[in-house]
């Protein structure tokens, strides 16, 4: 995984058709625009909110709520996609327990290898710029060396040929999505680089107004055969952590599927050239693109307000009380081992040798009710003799993290 993707034009026969850099444009809300002023405080509020709710987290706890945050990355991203794959099984895919129909276990492993590139991302492995040509080729090369072969053919809506998605690499053939037509095959490296040449130099504050208009902008280029709304969401998740440090416990993704009719509807707004006089001096739509930056900054906000309504310390202990409570009255949980989740939520980790103190019993016993709790994953730990952190599973999910995605049904 270490060799870099060839980013050079060295498609045989791929076809350049000198259009002009400038059919992309504009890659920016200009600062002359009314509705700069508002896009800025939307931008400004992004920050304050994300920097507030990371730093609310206890920093043992960041690792164990990222890791829920992936799947639920993973199960929006796949939704609008049209592939409904539940965190619950996603989970279960992580730990190889595939489902025997095909179809199902195909599109787990779809899952495991989404959620194995976001947490490539999310532990620092992206060296280079998110909206680089470099970045974007890794992202979609990475993501498509694990899929199943099933899942890496495309039909051509139009001769119906089945084309292979080669991964990382950009696409040979034209292209028609909807209404849009892309960039022809040879002229893609043209105008990525002029992509990454804008967006790769733009300070903090501008790179969070811009975000939107990356995603937009990548998707209308449609560098790759397939794929290309999954390595945008995938990049823009990437922009978002690096400029606001968001620790990855929020997710762009989740906003965009719950309003994916005006996601989609707004994104292909911003093929539309300009209307008019009025609507900046590009040749596509400016006002589309402020429409789109204005719904996209606005979910972002709105997914941050929600995750961090969930971890509120009382609410989140309330919750799993309740759940434990139950849980020891069925006698599948030990007894006062909802004392175990107190601690956790309040100072984030435990020594494994604090669980006598906590619960006033033997080493035995403690033991016993560690084995327990890691067995049930809703503790974990790094080592036998390591401290031990609060999981979040995905199958309690629903009644520890309400509204997070649908209750698996069936």
């Amino acid at each position: 995984m270490k060799k870099k993707p060839d980013i050079k034009q060295d498609i045989s026969g791929a076809v350049d058709r000198g259009e002009s850099l400038g059919l992309m444009e504009p890659l920016l809300v200009s600062e002359s625009n009314p509705a700069r002023s508002e896009l800025n405080d939307l931008a400004l509020e992004l920050g304050k909110k994300s920097a507030g709710f990371c730093r609310s987290i206890p920093s043992q706890m960041l690792v164990s709520l990222a890791e829920l945050v992936r799947s639920m990355n993973c199960y929006y991203s796949n939704l609008i996609e049209g592939h409904d794959t539940h965190p619950i099984d996603i989970e279960r895919a992580l730990k190889k327990d595939y489902s025997r129909d095909k179809k199902k276990r195909d599109l787990q492993l779809e899952a495991s290898a989404h959620i194995s590139v976001q947490k490539w991302i999310d532990d620092g492995g992206l060296d280079a710029h998110p909206a680089s040509v470099e970045a974007i080729c890794d992202i979609h090369r990475r993501f498509y060396e694990q899929v199943p072969e099933e899942l890496r053919w495309i039909k051509n809506s139009h001769t119906k040929e089945k084309l292979p998605v080669i991964p990382g690499q950009f696409r040979k053939n034209d292209v028609q999505v909807g209404l849009h037509i892309p960039v022809s095959p040879g002229a893609i490296p043209r105008f990525l680089n002029r992509f990454s040449d804008v967006y790769e130099k733009l300070g903090t504050a501008e790179t969070v107004i811009a975000a939107a208009a990356m995603h937009h902008r990548l998707t209308w280029i449609h560098p790759f055969l397939d794929g290309n709304g999954r390595v945008a969401r995938l990049m823009s998740h990437a922009v978002l952590l690096k400029t606001l440090d968001t620790r990855s416990v929020w997710s762009i993704a989740r906003g965009l599927a719950r309003n994916v009719d005006q996601y989609k509807r707004l994104l292909n707004n911003c093929d539309v050239s300009r209307r008019n006089d009025l609507d900046g001096r590009g040749t596509l739509s400016e006002e589309a693109l402020v429409e789109f930056s204005r719904f996209f900054l606005t979910a972002c906000i709105d997914q941050v307000s929600f995750m961090e309504s969930l971890v509120q310390p009382d609410r989140l202990r309330t919750r799993i009380d309740i759940w434990a409570e139950e849980e020891i009255r069925l006698g599948t949980l030990p007894v006062r081992s909802n004392n175990i989740f107190d601690a956790l939520l309040y100072r984030g980790e435990i020594p494994r040798g604090n669980v006598q103190t906590i619960l006033g019993i033997g080493e035995r016993q403690a033991s016993r009710v560690i084995t327990a709790l890691l067995k049930r994953g809703v503790v974990t730990s790094e080592g036998p003799r390591s401290p031990l952190h609060l999981a979040f599973p995905a199958e309690l999910a629903s009644r520890w993290m309400p509204g997070l995605f649908p209750e698996k049904i069936g």
